[in-house]
C-alpha cells in the first residue's frame, strides 16, 4: 500500500494554516454576517477606502469562536488602507498599548495615516488595562475593533463601552460554511484543486464544524494530507474526515429523519426516568453539532410537560439551564445541559397540568364555554354595577383559610374537572390540598 500523499511539502506558502491563508482581503470575501455588512453598515463604512466615507468609530464584536472577528478586522484594515497593528488581551500589557498609541499619534501627525488597533479576547483585559484605551478610542487616535467570546455587558468597562458599537456575530450557517470549504479547495491559496471533497466528506466537516469557519478548516487541512496516491486527483472521503479529527462521524443530519428520532429517543428517555440513555442521547446531540438552544427548549418543555407539578424545580432548572447556554456558549453549555436533563430524568413525573390544559381546550374549541358569572364579571366600568356586574362576589381573602364556597365556573360547566393531579412527588401534596379545596368550593 502506497504512503498518504504529502500533498504540499515543500511549499513553504503552504506551511501557513490553511484557516489563515483563506482570510478574505476584502469584505465582499467574507461569508456569512450578511446582517453587518450591508450597505452603509458601520462596518462597510470603515472599510470604505474613500476617505470622506470613512468613519472613526471603534466597535467591538462579540460572538463565538471562528464567527470571523478577526477576519473582518484585517478585511477592514486591507480594505480602506488603514495601518493595521495586532494585540492579543493573553499576552499585551498596559505598556504595550500606550506604546500603540504613542506609534499611532505619530503616524497621523506625520503621514495622515490612521491606525486600526485590533484586540482580541478583551475580556481578558483588566479594568486598568481596558481604562488606557479609553484616550485612545476618544480621540480619534486608533479605530478600536475589539473582539470578544463574552458578554460584554459583563467583560468591558462602561466608558469604553459607551464609546464604542456593539456588533453581534452568528454562527455561520451551514451554506456559509460550505462556501467557504469549497472555496479553500479551488482557491490558489487554499489547496488549489490539488485534491477532490467528496460529497458525505464535505457534509461531515460542515456538521461537525458547528458554525466554527476556524474548525472546518482546519479539519478540511488535516484531512487533506490523508488520501492515498492514485491516479487523478485523490480525493477526501468522510473517513477521512473522521480519522482527523479522531472523531466519529455521527449518522445525524440536523434536517434529516435522524434529528427527530435522536430526540424524539431524548425527550422518551427522560420520561422514562433512564437517566444513562438520556446522556447518550444528549451526548450523540451535542458531537453531532446540534444547536445547543434548541436542545434547551427541548427540556424546558418537557420539564413543563412530563415532570410538572410532580417538581415544580424541574421548570427552573431547565430554564436556567437554557439561560445559562445562551450565556456561557459551547462547549461549556453542555454542562448545565447535562445538569438539567440528570435532574429532568431522575424528577419524580407528573403530566397531569399538560392533560388539564389539553382538556379545558378541548371543551373550547368543541363549545364549552359558556357565560362568566355576574359575580365575578368586571365591575370598574361606568355601567357595570347597574348590570349587576360583581354584585355577590366574596373576596377569599376575608375568610381564615383564603378559600370561600363560591362559583367559578360558567354554569354550562359546573362540576368539570380539568386538573387531576396524581399521588408522585411534591404532586401527591397538591391531590390533598385540592381535595379540600373543591370540597369547600362545592359548599360541603
Amino acid at each position: 500500500m502506497s504512503s498518504p500523499t504529502a500533498l504540499f511539502a515543500g511549499d513553504a506558502h503552504r506551511q501557513t494554516p490553511l484557516a489563515v491563508r483563506m482570510r478574505p482581503t476584502s469584505l465582499d470575501e467574507v461569508a456569512g454576517q450578511g446582517h453587518l455588512l450591508k450597505p452603509g453598515s458601520p462596518l462597510v463604512q470603515l472599510a470604505s477606502s474613500d476617505a470622506a466615507s470613512q468613519r472613526a468609530v471603534s466597535v467591538i464584536l462579540w460572538g463565538p469562536p471562528g464567527t470571523g472577528k478577526t477576519t473582518l478586522a484585517q478585511a477592514i484594515a486591507r480594505s480602506s488602507g488603514r495601518r493595521f497593528v495586532e494585540l492579543s488581551a493573553v499576552t499585551a500589557g498596559v505598556r504595550d498599548v500606550r506604546e500603540v498609541m504613542q506609534d499611532a499619534m505619530t503616524q497621523r501627525d506625520l503621514y495622515g495615516q490612521s491606525t486600526i488597533l485590533f484586540l482580541d479576547e478583551i475580556h481578558r483585559f483588566t479594568k486598568a488595562q481596558q481604562d488606557a484605551l479609553l484616550p485612545g478610542v476618544e480621540n480619534g487616535w486608533v479605530v478600536l475593533i475589539a473582539a470578544t467570546t463574552e458578554n460584554p455587558s459583563f467583560s468591558v468597562v462602561s466608558p469604553l463601552l459607551s464609546r464604542s458599537l456593539l456588533l453581534t456575530l452568528q454562527p455561520l450557517s451551514d451554506d456559509d460554511l460550505g462556501l467557504l470549504i469549497d472555496r479553500a479547495v479551488d482557491d490558489p491559496r487554499g489547496l488549489a484543486g490539488e485534491v477532490a471533497l467528496e460529497p458525505d466528506a464535505r457534509a461531515a466537516l460542515i456538521r461537525l464544524a458547528s458554525g466554527d469557519a476556524r474548525r472546518a478548516l482546519t479539519a478540511l487541512e488535516a484531512a487533506a494530507s490523508l488520501p492515498e496516491a492514485t491516479e487523478g486527483t485523490p480525493a477526501i472521503t468522510a473517513e477521512h474526515v473522521a480519522q482527523a479529527v479522531d472523531r466519529a462521524l455521527l449518522r445525524y443530519d440536523r434536517q434529516g429523519d435522524e434529528h427527530y428520532d435522536v430526540v424524539s429517543a431524548f425527550i422518551k428517555s427522560i420520561r422514562g426516568s433512564d437517566v444513562d440513555a438520556a446522556m447518550h442521547y444528549l451526548a450523540r446531540m451535542i458531537e453531532a453539532g446540534e444547536d445547543p438552544r434548541f436542545i434547551a427548549r427541548r427540556l424546558v418543555i418537557s420539564a413543563a410537560e412530563d415532570i410538572g407539578l410532580a417538581d415544580p424545580a424541574g421548570l427552573q432548572i431547565a430554564v436556567a439551564a437554557a439561560d445559562a447556554v445562551a450565556f456561557i456558549g459551547m462547549p461549556e453549555g453542555r454542562i448545565p445541559l447535562a445538569e438539567a436533563t440528570a435532574y429532568l430524568a431522575t424528577a419524580a413525573k407528573s403530566n397531569a397540568a399538560y392533560l388539564a390544559i389539553d382538556r379545558a381546550i378541548a371543551d373550547v374549541r368543541a363549545g364549552g364555554i359558556g357565560r362568566v358569572p355576574k359575580h365575578l364579571r368586571d365591575a370598574h366600568y361606568p355601567g357595570a354595577k347597574r348590570l349587576g356586574h360583581g354584585k355577590g362576589y366574596e373576596y377569599p381573602h376575608d375568610s381564615e383559610i383564603g378559600v370561600l364556597a363560591q362559583q367559578y365556573l360558567p354554569d354550562e360547566l359546573l362540576g368539570t374537572r380539568y386538573y387531576e393531579p396524581k399521588a408522585l412527588g411534591a404532586e401527591r401534596e397538591v391531590q390533598a390540598r385540592l381535595e379540600k379545596i373543591r370540597r369547600i368550593l362545592d359548599g360541603a
